[in-house]
């Protein structure tokens, strides 16, 4: 069963859609700076989704109006101006900080009070993200929302095309969606991962993480449905790959077993082999483990000439969006035939042997490899193709 990827909708810190983020990217902006969402006396440097400004709905989460908008990009670019209403759609969505009923207020009045205020209640309760865009959209079809910590977009877009292939669905939204929380902010800073700088993926004098939010979705298609309405495919969803380490509550294995495994097994599903792979879009946190276990496996299965970048010195990690949001940039690179610099590198590290790119770079072939990693030991490798044709680009300025 053909796959395609005929909608893309992306924002972050980065941008409001996919054309102001490859905008950003080609500039070499990075667009972070101090909490402003929410009071905290911690100083690390986030990277907040400037450009987002949410409904006023007081019942509506931030991460499900970062999805929303989101969705709405994909939609659009994908074609589907009269609706759904007639197809079979599939929602599947990751995230993690909207999996929790984060509100401190809530746990702070009922420490001191005893009483239970409703309305963090019931905007977690509404905010569950599959089922609240199925309820928007209005969709007659499968709906699950992934929360497999920062794989989850990345496994909800491996879930919908496990969908697609198996006939439950002819179209199917996927990707996740993350906002900025005071819950997760003092979570990693406690564990000490957090850079008090702006991050540096891959380079020696790497010191952590920042933090980001946002959403990134892609809309997927069976080539049947995609050929009724006469929608020309230039991008295409190959291989999904998942393994776990079992290793460590939030430490990847040193070795990279799991992460080298997910590889081959979306190269494998994708049948293409390594030397076949344009780049790679890798996860990159900037955190000593990550970058020294991903640099390790990169060099070890495509060898150390491959492109490779992260984009986190851009979007900061967006957690359960991260996935979603590097699919789409990768499906993006592709298409546009350039990779953007890994923002933050400039030394290497001797412990990880090979350099991810220093300035925007052309980049040639036609597959493409986006590499996730989550606590938990998660590790998910999704392969994407690009047969480009002449015409609009998969997505709208």
């Amino acid at each position: 069963m053909e796959v395609g990827i005929t909608g893309l909708g992306v924002l972050s810190a980065a941008g409001s859609n996919m054309h102001k983020t490859l905008e950003t990217f080609r500039q070499g902006k990075r667009n972070a700076g101090p909490v402003t969402l929410f009071f905290t006396s911690l100083s690390y440097p986030v990277f907040e989704a400037k450009s987002f400004q949410p409904v006023k709905d007081q019942n509506q989460m931030r991460s499900l109006g970062l999805c929303l908008r989101a969705v709405e990009e994909a939609l659009r670019s994908a074609g589907f101006w009269d609706g759904l209403a007639t197809r079979r759609v599939g929602v599947c969505l990751g995230t993690t900080v909207a999996s929790q009923l984060n509100d401190i207020e809530f746990y702070k009045t009922y420490r001191d009070s005893g009483k239970v205020l409703t309305e963090p209640v019931d905007r977690y309760l509404h905010g569950n993200l599959a089922g609240a865009v199925a309820s928007v959209l209005k969709t007659q079809g499968p709906s699950l929302t992934v929360v497999n910590a920062c794989t989850s977009g990345a496994d909800a877009i491996g879930v919908a095309l496990s969908w697609l292939r198996a006939g439950l669905c002819d179209v199917a939204i996927a990707g996740g969606a993350d906002e900025l929380n005071r819950v997760p902010l003092c979570g990693f800073g406690s564990l000490g991962i957090l850079s008090d700088s702006l991050c540096a993926p891959f380079d020696k004098n790497r010191n952590g993480l920042n933090l980001g939010e946002g959403a990134g979705i892609l809309v997927l298609e069976t080539e049947k449905s995609s050929q009724a309405r006469k929608k020309k495919v230039s991008l295409w969803l190959r291989g999904y790959g998942a393994a776990n380490d079992a290793y460590h509550l939030t430490a990847p294995a040193p070795e990279g077993t799991g992460l080298e495994k997910s590889i081959r097994l979306a190269l494998s599903e994708a049948g293409i082999g390594a030397q076949d792979v344009s780049f790679v879009n890798a996860h990159g946190t900037a955190t000593q483990d990550n970058d020294r276990v991903e640099g390790a496996v990169l060099s070890r299965v495509f060898g150390k000439k491959v492109p490779f970048y992260s984009t986190k010195g851009f979007t900061g990690h967006t957690l359960g969006a991260a996935g979603g949001l590097e699919a789409a940039f990768s499906a993006a690179a592709l298409y546009e035939g350039w990779i953007p610099q890994c923002a933050g590198f400039q030394t290497l590290d001797d412990g990880i042997a090979i350099a991810p790119t220093r300035k925007k770079t052309t980049v040639t072939g036609h597959y493409a490899v986006s590499t996730s990693l989550g606590f938990g030991g998660n590790n998910v490798a999704l392969v994407i193709e690009c047969v480009k044709f002449d015409g609009a680009a998969p997505w709208t300025q």
